[in-house]
């Protein structure tokens, strides 16, 4: 439990994600969700977790490579917190596209 508790306080993003996530299934639990839209919404779920533990490895290995600034590691760096960002993007419009619908149908009613 220490080693959990020790990660999450190193990979704070991971933990915001991890947050996020448990909202976007109670959402997704209270709006009755279609299958279909289970599928869409765990696999984002699961594709912006992914990316930023690939990104933490990335500058796990980087940091453990090379202490002063290396232009290549800021690189490395910059561009794998980019895929995150490309990831939680992603997971944003997908879940517009399922709960604004549901949203603006409950607001409508």
């Amino acid at each position: 439990m220490k080693s959990i508790i020790k990660f999450f306080n190193r990979e704070q993003n991971l933990l915001i994600h991890f947050i996020v996530a448990i909202v976007v299934i109670i959402f997704s639990i209270l709006f009755n969700i279609s299958y279909i839209e289970w599928v869409l919404i765990i696999s984002m779920i699961a594709f912006v977790i992914t990316a930023e533990l690939f990104n933490s490895a990335i500058e796990i290995t980087v940091d453990l490579y090379t202490k002063k600034f290396n232009a290549l590691a800021m690189i490395a760096k910059d561009t794998a917190a980019a895929a995150v960002l490309v990831s939680a993007i992603t997971a944003a419009f997908v879940g517009l596209y399922v709960f604004l619908p549901k949203v603006m149908n409950l607001f409508s009613n």
